[in-house]
Formats: structure tokens, sequence, C-alpha cells
């Protein structure tokens, strides 16, 4: 392998570590990359280590990871024991958590649709504010499917969704909760 193609697998390696560390709530366990690479002379001696890409995507994109909104400890006040796995829903990217038999949670970023665009039916949806930014809940009580969403803008043209889902479908009002607790973390995070 010349020094060129070895240059090139840096950086390779810089973006599986950034990728891993997204599946890990965001946050690279020690800063560092733990892959090895054997050094192509066969000298017996490894690469050095290449640091851990930052998760989500660059600050150049303007952009938030879902995954991120929550820190460890938020997460625990929220209920979640586990990390969220990162996935995309249409344009939004969203990061997904699940906890068996009890409920599911989910935030999504969508870019490109902010509070205004955002299509809900009208006898669900009610307007509220999470801190100073006017948002939306969405839930029908009299169905008590277990389901409800705050919906908050982030921007002229961006919004984030808070969905939670009870295993059980049914309490709607300690969904609602759980979701407004939730809003109440990720907003003063949102620009």
């Amino acid at each position: 392998m010349t020094r060129t193609s070895r240059l090139l697998l840096l950086p390779a390696l810089a973006l599986l570590a950034g990728l891993t560390a997204c599946g890990q709530g965001g946050q690279a366990a020690s800063g560092e990359n733990t892959a090895n690479t054997a050094n192509t002379e066969n000298t017996g001696q490894t690469a050095p280590r290449a640091p851990a890409a930052p998760s989500g995507p660059p600050a150049s994109q303007g952009g938030l990871d879902p995954c991120a909104l929550l820190t460890s400890a938020e997460r625990s006040k929220a209920g979640l024991t586990s990390v969220g796995e990162p996935k995309a829903i249409g344009s939004a990217r969203t990061c997904d958590w699940t906890e068996p038999g009890t409920f599911g949670l989910a935030i999504s970023v969508d870019e490109s649709k902010g509070l205004t665009d955002l299509r809900t039916e009208k006898k669900t949806a009610r307007q509220i504010k999470v801190g100073a930014r006017e948002a939306l809940k969405v839930a029908d009580p009299k169905a008590d499917d277990g389901t409800c969403a705050v919906l908050l803008g982030a921007g002229e043209s961006a919004s984030v969704q808070i969905d939670v889902s009870n295993t059980n479908f049914t309490g709607t009002e300690a969904a609602c909760a759980r979701a407004d607790k939730v809003a109440g973390l990720v907003e003063p995070k949102l620009p």
C-alpha cells in the first residue's frame, strides 16, 4: 500500500468512528477511535489512532443531530435506559428510542418544514408554548390511544417533532406528560 493509500484510509476510519459514535447517543466513549490498522510494511507496529469524528452533521451544514438533543442525564429523566438509534424518515433525521413493553420515543429534525408548514388535524392539535417557543401538541384524549406529539419551531423553516407512543395503546395523558418533559429538555438547544 502506498503512502497516499494510507492517507486516504485515515479519514475513512475517522468517518466510521463518527458513525459508531452516533449509535452511542452522539458521544464517543473515550474521545479516540479504537480501530487499529496494521502498518503496511508488516513491521508489527500499528498505525496511529485517528481521533473520533464529531457526531452529527458538520457545523457548516448547521444541522441538529436528534440523537444529541438529549444528554445521558436527560434521557434518564425521560425514562429512557438506552441510547437512540438514528434513522431517516423522509427528509427528516430521526432518533428512535424503544423501552420494550413500555413506550417508544422519537425525536425528528426536519430542516425543510417550519411549524406553520406542518399538517395536523385541527381537532387533535392545539397551540402551546414550550419555554418561550411556539409549539403544537397533537393528541386525542378521547381516543386515549397512548400517543402524543409536541412539535417545536426551530427557526422559520425547520421544526423538531417529539413523538411518544405507549406500547399498550392507552394512556394518552401519560404519553403527553412524557412528550412535554422531553420538549422542555430539547427546547433550549434549538436555534
